[in-house]
């Protein structure tokens, strides 16, 4: 890995890479490189290789079938893993334009994010940590970064898709101490407890964002919140009073759609401006002076995270603790759980490629064997863990 140079002035732009950067950006000239040293690309910068790899990789696109907060069958029209990732990488390249940051960077950590997390949204992530309590847990930001560090395979001289330091560091956006420990340098900022680079701080707020105002609308358009009980939520009134009484005709859904990019404006905006005061008033000159300032640079206002704290408080009791969605978590949970005891007790249920790792000697204990079944129940996507449920158990929760 290249060192850093400690504050030192920013480096000539980099080939391919926005001329103008701020000199806290992140920038392909002082990166700390890729784990398995390779050429420099030959006509785009390393941030934009990493963005490739991931688009293209398998877990990406398996993104396509994982819940968001409904289940993937359930309707055609809302968000999935993916559609959330590809809106949480447009709101993040405005924002870090806007602050003269590496937007491909930032685009590539938003794409990313959530390439570990297991079907079923939240539900299959909380029951397969359960499964794995006495196995070292199960975190879907580090399952991410075992995602793009090994499990993809798609290169033939290393393992993974051997993404930058800067974009992996993006990736891990929460850990725990123990697993710190294991990641060498990509975890020392867990235990010095210092900042990410604020290209991965803006995805991180990008990721918010999206799935606050996103969820809003999924959540209008299954029924299971109403106008008049979200109009109590002071971010979408008075953006909704606003286009009432701007396009007083406007057709309902419209008025809709038109309220929530207003409310996304209004955030993204208040992010913009309220971050760029904090970086004027840290006097930051250099990504290692962000990783070392005591607090995050990339904030809303006070008034805007009330407000968008309001937001989150509403969708977790009207919206996620939902009879109907409540309905679907259970066997959702459920569905995890059997099929982890089920290739618990008969690793031969398991694919091929999946009972190939089980025979190294690293993978031959209880605890090796239960990280190659989360690997391989992480990576289903909705549809194929019912259906690998129901042939496998002969149930008929989902029929």
């Amino acid at each position: 890995m290249k060192p850093l140079i400690t504050d030192a002035p920013p480096a000539e732009p980099a080939p391919f890479e926005a001329p103008r950067l701020a000199p806290y950006a992140a920038s392909s000239a002082t990166s700390r490189g890729r784990r398995h040293p390779e050429p420099a690309p030959a006509h785009r910068s390393e941030y934009q290789r990493d963005r490739d790899r991931i688009i293209h990789c398998a877990a990406f696109r398996r993104l396509e079938y994982k819940t968001q907060v409904f289940v993937n069958h359930e309707g055609d029209l809302f968000r999935t893993r993916l559609t959330h990732s590809i809106e949480v990488a447009q709101i993040g390249r405005s924002i870090a334009r806007a602050l003269g940051l590496n937007e491909d960077l930032t685009e590539a950590i938003s794409l990313a994010h959530d390439l570990g997390h297991t079907p079923f949204g939240h539900t299959g992530q909380d029951a397969l940590n359960d499964c794995m309590r006495d196995h070292g847990g199960f975190e879907h930001n580090l399952q991410s970064l075992r995602v793009v560090d090994v499990l993809e395979e798609r290169y033939a001289e290393f393992p993974g898709l051997n993404l930058t330091f800067e974009a992996r560091e993006g990736i891990l956006k929460h850990c725990s101490i123990k697993n710190a420990r294991e990641l060498g340098e990509l975890g020392e900022r867990f235990l010095l407890k210092r900042q990410p680079g604020l290209e991965a701080q803006v995805a991180n707020l990008a990721d918010e964002i999206a799935y606050n105002n996103h969820d809003v609308d999924d959540g209008l358009r299954s029924g299971l919140i109403d106008i008049d009980a979200l109009r109590s939520v002071a971010l979408f009134a008075r953006q909704h009073d606003e286009v009432l009484q701007r396009y007083p005709r406007l057709a309902p859904r419209r008025a809709i759609h038109e309220t929530i990019r207003r409310m996304i404006g209004w955030v993204v905006t208040d992010l913009i401006e309220h971050s760029r005061r904090l970086l004027q008033a840290s006097g930051v000159q250099s990504i290692d002076a962000v990783r070392r300032h005591p607090t995050p640079l990339i904030d809303y206002s006070e008034a805007a995270r009330t407000q968008t704290q309001e937001l989150k408080r509403f969708l977790r009791q009207h919206l996620y603790a939902h009879e109907r969605v409540q309905q679907v978590s259970a066997k959702a949970a459920k569905t995890v759980r059997d099929l982890f005891s089920a290739f618990m007790d008969d690793p031969r249920l398991l694919p091929p490629q999946y009972q190939d790792r089980l025979h190294d000697t690293a993978a031959n204990d209880p605890a090796g064997r239960a990280r190659v079944i989360a690997d391989y129940i992480a990576g289903m996507t909705d549809r194929y863990a019912i259906r690998e449920y129901t042939r496998l158990l002969n149930a008929r929760d989902w029929a």
